[in-house]
Protein backbone atom coordinates (compact mmCIF):
# COMPACT_ATOMS: atom_id res chain seq x y z
CA UNK A 1 0.00 0.00 0.00
CA UNK A 2 2.74 2.29 0.41
CA UNK A 3 4.26 1.92 -3.17
CA UNK A 4 0.73 2.73 -4.69
CA UNK A 5 0.44 5.69 -1.54
CA UNK A 6 4.20 7.11 -3.52
CA UNK A 7 3.53 6.36 -6.57
CA UNK A 8 0.19 8.45 -6.59
CA UNK A 9 1.54 11.28 -4.94
CA UNK A 10 4.67 11.55 -7.25
CA UNK A 11 3.56 14.23 -9.84
CA UNK A 12 1.93 16.57 -6.89
CA UNK A 13 3.45 16.30 -3.75
CA UNK A 14 6.24 18.44 -2.76
CA UNK A 15 9.35 17.32 -1.64
CA UNK A 16 9.43 19.16 1.25
CA UNK A 17 6.11 17.72 2.73
CA UNK A 18 7.74 14.24 2.44
CA UNK A 19 10.86 15.27 4.06
CA UNK A 20 9.49 16.99 6.80
CA UNK A 21 7.01 13.85 7.48
CA UNK A 22 10.22 11.31 7.32
CA UNK A 23 12.00 13.57 10.03
CA UNK A 24 8.97 13.79 12.55
CA UNK A 25 8.51 9.89 11.71
CA UNK A 26 12.11 8.73 12.76
CA UNK A 27 12.25 10.94 16.03
CA UNK A 28 8.66 11.01 16.90
CA UNK A 29 9.31 14.38 17.24
CA UNK A 30 8.30 17.75 15.65
CA UNK A 31 10.77 19.81 17.03
CA UNK A 32 13.88 17.06 16.34
CA UNK A 33 12.31 17.20 12.80
CA UNK A 34 12.35 20.85 12.30
CA UNK A 35 16.58 20.84 14.11
CA UNK A 36 17.38 18.24 11.43
CA UNK A 37 15.97 20.37 8.68
CA UNK A 38 16.70 23.43 9.85
CA UNK A 39 13.19 25.23 9.65
CA UNK A 40 10.92 25.73 12.44
CA UNK A 41 8.60 23.53 14.24
CA UNK A 42 5.87 25.02 12.80
CA UNK A 43 6.88 24.91 9.00
CA UNK A 44 7.26 21.12 9.71
CA UNK A 45 3.35 21.11 10.96
CA UNK A 46 2.40 22.80 8.22
CA UNK A 47 3.96 20.85 5.79
CA UNK A 48 2.80 17.68 7.78
CA UNK A 49 -0.68 19.56 7.21
CA UNK A 50 -0.31 19.78 3.69
CA UNK A 51 0.96 16.07 3.06
CA UNK A 52 -2.44 14.88 4.82
CA UNK A 53 -4.55 17.28 3.08
CA UNK A 54 -3.05 16.19 -0.65
CA UNK A 55 -3.38 12.20 0.46
CA UNK A 56 -6.56 12.64 2.36
CA UNK A 57 -5.08 10.53 5.04
CA UNK A 58 -4.00 11.00 8.78
CA UNK A 59 -0.06 10.14 9.32
CA UNK A 60 0.26 11.05 12.94
CA UNK A 61 -1.37 11.71 15.69
CA UNK A 62 -0.87 13.64 19.02
CA UNK A 63 -1.82 11.25 21.86
CA UNK A 64 -1.32 12.87 25.27
CA UNK A 65 2.64 14.41 25.14
CA UNK A 66 3.17 11.79 22.94
CA UNK A 67 3.35 11.35 18.52
CA UNK A 68 2.30 8.28 17.33
CA UNK A 69 1.81 7.28 13.95
CA UNK A 70 -1.61 5.92 12.24
CA UNK A 71 -1.46 2.48 10.18
CA UNK A 72 -0.75 4.71 6.87
CA UNK A 73 2.03 6.77 8.79
CA UNK A 74 3.79 3.66 9.42
CA UNK A 75 3.79 1.76 6.24
CA UNK A 76 4.95 4.65 4.69
CA UNK A 77 7.48 5.83 6.86
CA UNK A 78 9.99 3.31 6.43
CA UNK A 79 9.99 3.42 2.47
CA UNK A 80 10.53 7.29 2.33
CA UNK A 81 13.59 6.48 4.84
CA UNK A 82 15.08 4.04 2.60
CA UNK A 83 14.52 6.84 -0.53
CA UNK A 84 15.54 9.55 0.98
CA UNK A 85 18.69 7.41 2.60
CA UNK A 86 19.67 6.58 -1.01
CA UNK A 87 19.28 9.98 -2.33
CA UNK A 88 21.57 10.83 0.63
CA UNK A 89 24.10 8.24 -0.36
CA UNK A 90 24.10 9.11 -4.05
CA UNK A 91 24.84 13.04 -3.19
CA UNK A 92 27.46 11.78 -1.00
CA UNK A 93 29.19 9.67 -3.01
CA UNK A 94 29.27 12.34 -6.19
CA UNK A 95 30.54 15.32 -3.81
CA UNK A 96 33.24 12.52 -2.48
CA UNK A 97 34.23 11.63 -6.14
CA UNK A 98 34.34 15.46 -7.24
CA UNK A 99 36.55 16.20 -3.90
CA UNK A 100 39.34 13.41 -4.48
CA UNK A 101 38.84 13.20 -8.41
CA UNK A 102 40.97 14.90 -10.92
CA UNK A 103 40.21 18.70 -11.67
CA UNK A 104 38.02 18.82 -14.24
CA UNK A 105 39.17 21.65 -16.35
CA UNK A 106 37.71 23.43 -19.29
CA UNK A 107 39.43 25.92 -21.78
CA UNK A 108 39.52 27.14 -24.88
CA UNK A 109 41.91 25.19 -27.54
CA UNK A 110 44.37 28.12 -28.26
CA UNK A 111 44.99 28.10 -24.32
CA UNK A 112 45.30 24.93 -24.29
CA UNK A 113 47.85 24.19 -27.01
CA UNK A 114 49.88 27.58 -27.10
CA UNK A 115 50.10 28.56 -23.69
CA UNK A 116 49.24 25.42 -21.36
CA UNK A 117 51.20 22.53 -23.26
CA UNK A 118 54.33 24.26 -23.39
CA UNK A 119 54.25 24.92 -19.90
CA UNK A 120 52.72 21.17 -18.68
CA UNK A 121 56.91 19.51 -17.90
CA UNK A 122 56.64 21.74 -15.13
CA UNK A 123 53.29 21.15 -13.71
CA UNK A 124 53.65 18.77 -10.46
CA UNK A 125 51.28 15.62 -12.20
CA UNK A 126 52.70 13.51 -9.64
CA UNK A 127 51.56 15.55 -6.62
CA UNK A 128 48.29 14.60 -4.84
CA UNK A 129 45.62 16.98 -5.28
CA UNK A 130 47.06 18.31 -8.77
CA UNK A 131 45.47 15.21 -11.07
CA UNK A 132 43.61 17.30 -14.37
CA UNK A 133 41.09 16.44 -16.75
CA UNK A 134 41.54 18.63 -19.17
CA UNK A 135 39.17 19.32 -21.81
CA UNK A 136 38.85 21.83 -24.39
CA UNK A 137 35.68 23.76 -26.03
CA UNK A 138 34.98 26.99 -27.65
CA UNK A 139 31.86 27.59 -25.43
CA UNK A 140 31.88 28.44 -21.87
CA UNK A 141 30.77 25.65 -19.93
CA UNK A 142 28.25 25.79 -17.21
CA UNK A 143 30.28 25.02 -13.72
CA UNK A 144 27.35 25.67 -11.46
CA UNK A 145 25.79 22.43 -13.03
CA UNK A 146 28.66 20.61 -12.55
CA UNK A 147 29.93 20.39 -16.46
CA UNK A 148 33.27 21.35 -15.35
CA UNK A 149 35.08 22.27 -11.79
CA UNK A 150 37.30 25.53 -12.86
CA UNK A 151 37.75 26.82 -16.61
CA UNK A 152 39.85 28.98 -18.13
CA UNK A 153 37.73 31.98 -20.03
CA UNK A 154 38.57 34.58 -22.13
CA UNK A 155 36.86 38.19 -21.40
CA UNK A 156 36.03 40.83 -19.28
CA UNK A 157 35.95 38.84 -16.24
CA UNK A 158 32.07 39.04 -15.53
CA UNK A 159 30.48 35.55 -15.39
CA UNK A 160 27.56 34.55 -13.37
CA UNK A 161 27.32 32.62 -10.53
CA UNK A 162 31.35 32.39 -10.46
CA UNK A 163 34.04 33.54 -9.25
CA UNK A 164 36.77 35.07 -11.74
CA UNK A 165 40.62 35.33 -11.14
CA UNK A 166 42.65 37.04 -13.55
CA UNK A 167 45.84 34.96 -15.44
CA UNK A 168 46.92 38.37 -17.23
CA UNK A 169 45.83 40.70 -19.78
CA UNK A 170 46.05 40.17 -23.45
CA UNK A 171 48.42 42.52 -26.29
CA UNK A 172 48.22 41.65 -29.79
CA UNK A 173 50.37 41.72 -32.61
CA UNK A 174 50.61 40.95 -36.11
CA UNK A 175 53.01 37.26 -36.56
CA UNK A 176 54.68 35.50 -38.96
CA UNK A 177 57.05 31.91 -39.33
CA UNK A 178 60.35 33.37 -38.06
CA UNK A 179 62.21 32.53 -41.12
CA UNK A 180 60.06 34.40 -43.48
CA UNK A 181 60.45 37.74 -41.74
CA UNK A 182 63.77 37.54 -39.95
CA UNK A 183 65.33 39.26 -43.22
CA UNK A 184 63.19 41.57 -44.06
CA UNK A 185 63.56 44.98 -42.89
CA UNK A 186 61.41 47.79 -41.80
CA UNK A 187 60.79 49.30 -45.35
CA UNK A 188 60.55 46.08 -47.27
CA UNK A 189 57.71 44.78 -44.81
CA UNK A 190 54.54 46.50 -45.93
CA UNK A 191 55.94 45.72 -49.31
CA UNK A 192 56.12 42.24 -48.23
CA UNK A 193 52.55 42.03 -46.33
CA UNK A 194 51.00 43.40 -49.19
CA UNK A 195 51.62 40.06 -51.08
CA UNK A 196 50.73 38.08 -48.06
CA UNK A 197 47.29 36.30 -47.01
CA UNK A 198 46.52 37.60 -43.13
CA UNK A 199 44.87 34.28 -41.12
CA UNK A 200 42.15 36.19 -38.99
CA UNK A 201 40.47 34.35 -36.24
CA UNK A 202 36.76 35.79 -36.33
CA UNK A 203 37.12 36.59 -32.84
CA UNK A 204 39.93 39.58 -33.72
CA UNK A 205 37.85 41.17 -36.01
CA UNK A 206 37.47 44.39 -33.53
CA UNK A 207 41.00 44.04 -32.36
CA UNK A 208 42.48 43.83 -36.15
CA UNK A 209 40.67 47.10 -36.95
CA UNK A 210 41.81 48.74 -33.94
CA UNK A 211 45.38 47.53 -34.71
CA UNK A 212 45.70 48.87 -38.17
CA UNK A 213 43.48 52.36 -37.36
CA UNK A 214 46.47 53.16 -35.02
CA UNK A 215 49.27 51.17 -37.00
CA UNK A 216 52.13 54.07 -37.35
CA UNK A 217 52.54 55.36 -40.94
CA UNK A 218 49.13 54.52 -41.76
CA UNK A 219 47.19 50.95 -42.22
CA UNK A 220 48.58 47.69 -43.66
CA UNK A 221 47.07 45.65 -46.61
CA UNK A 222 47.42 41.88 -46.90
CA UNK A 223 46.87 40.69 -50.14
CA UNK A 224 43.82 38.34 -48.45
CA UNK A 225 42.25 37.84 -45.36
CA UNK A 226 41.16 34.79 -44.39
CA UNK A 227 38.61 34.04 -41.42
CA UNK A 228 38.74 30.92 -39.53
CA UNK A 229 36.94 29.87 -36.31
CA UNK A 230 39.91 29.95 -33.99
CA UNK A 231 43.26 32.01 -33.01
CA UNK A 232 45.14 28.45 -32.97
CA UNK A 233 44.14 27.85 -36.55
CA UNK A 234 44.95 31.07 -37.48
CA UNK A 235 48.65 31.10 -35.63
CA UNK A 236 49.42 27.30 -36.78
CA UNK A 237 48.80 28.84 -40.51
CA UNK A 238 51.43 31.40 -39.58
CA UNK A 239 53.71 28.74 -38.21
CA UNK A 240 53.55 27.03 -40.92
CA UNK A 241 54.43 29.82 -43.30
CA UNK A 242 51.22 29.68 -44.89
CA UNK A 243 50.66 33.45 -44.09
CA UNK A 244 50.88 35.83 -41.26
CA UNK A 245 48.37 36.49 -37.81
CA UNK A 246 47.17 38.95 -35.50
CA UNK A 247 47.45 37.22 -32.37
CA UNK A 248 47.74 37.65 -28.55
CA UNK A 249 51.27 37.96 -27.32
CA UNK A 250 51.14 36.21 -24.49
CA UNK A 251 49.24 33.20 -25.79
CA UNK A 252 52.32 33.46 -28.51
CA UNK A 253 55.07 34.27 -26.20
CA UNK A 254 56.43 30.42 -26.33
CA UNK A 255 55.94 30.37 -30.17
CA UNK A 256 58.30 33.62 -30.49
CA UNK A 257 60.63 32.42 -27.85
CA UNK A 258 61.05 29.69 -29.49
CA UNK A 259 61.78 30.97 -32.92
CA UNK A 260 58.61 29.54 -34.61
CA UNK A 261 57.06 33.28 -34.86
CA UNK A 262 58.16 36.75 -34.58
CA UNK A 263 57.07 39.93 -34.71
CA UNK A 264 56.18 41.17 -38.39
CA UNK A 265 55.56 44.48 -37.56
CA UNK A 266 56.61 45.91 -33.91
CA UNK A 267 53.42 47.90 -32.99
CA UNK A 268 50.43 46.02 -30.58
CA UNK A 269 47.20 47.08 -28.91
CA UNK A 270 45.45 45.66 -25.79
CA UNK A 271 43.23 43.08 -26.71
CA UNK A 272 40.38 44.76 -24.24
CA UNK A 273 40.01 40.76 -22.95
CA UNK A 274 42.01 39.07 -20.60
CA UNK A 275 42.35 35.42 -19.44
CA UNK A 276 40.53 34.20 -16.67
CA UNK A 277 40.76 31.16 -14.34
CA UNK A 278 36.78 30.58 -12.81
CA UNK A 279 35.15 28.67 -11.04
CA UNK A 280 32.33 27.89 -8.62
CA UNK A 281 31.69 29.68 -4.82
CA UNK A 282 31.74 26.34 -3.59
CA UNK A 283 34.81 25.13 -4.75
CA UNK A 284 36.92 28.44 -3.55
CA UNK A 285 38.35 26.58 -0.66
CA UNK A 286 38.94 23.01 -3.01
CA UNK A 287 42.31 21.71 -2.48
CA UNK A 288 42.57 20.96 -6.16
CA UNK A 289 41.35 24.14 -6.97
CA UNK A 290 44.10 26.00 -4.57
CA UNK A 291 46.52 23.97 -6.33
CA UNK A 292 46.00 24.10 -10.05
CA UNK A 293 45.28 28.42 -9.11
CA UNK A 294 48.78 28.94 -7.68
CA UNK A 295 50.60 26.80 -10.77
CA UNK A 296 49.04 29.03 -13.01
CA UNK A 297 49.44 31.97 -11.49
CA UNK A 298 53.22 31.46 -11.26
CA UNK A 299 53.03 30.58 -14.69
CA UNK A 300 51.43 33.54 -16.07
CA UNK A 301 53.62 36.28 -13.78
CA UNK A 302 56.78 35.18 -15.72
CA UNK A 303 57.61 37.76 -18.09
CA UNK A 304 55.80 37.02 -21.32
CA UNK A 305 55.63 40.13 -23.44
CA UNK A 306 59.54 40.60 -22.58
CA UNK A 307 60.25 37.37 -24.33
CA UNK A 308 57.99 38.08 -27.14
CA UNK A 309 59.90 41.16 -27.91
CA UNK A 310 63.35 38.99 -27.24
CA UNK A 311 61.85 37.13 -30.02
CA UNK A 312 61.32 40.09 -32.63
CA UNK A 313 65.35 41.14 -32.10
CA UNK A 314 66.56 37.57 -32.90
CA UNK A 315 66.77 36.37 -29.78
CA UNK A 316 65.18 33.31 -28.78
Amino acid sequence: MAKQIIDAMRPTVPMNALRAFEAAARHMSIKAAAEEIGVTPSAVSHQLRILEDLLGMELMRRVGPRLELTETGKQLSPELTAGFSRIFEAVGNLKSDRKLGPLRLSMLPTFAVHWLSPRMSSYPFARSGFELLISTTQAAVDLSAGVADAAVRHGQGRWDGVLSELLFEEHVALLGRYNDWNLVSDEQTRDVISRTNLFLSQHRRENFQRWNDTLPGGPICPAAITIVDTSSLALKAAIDGAGITLAGLEIAAYDVASGRLRLVLDHQVPANAAYYLCYPPALERDRRVKNVRAWMMTEAAKNEQSAARRGHNGSP
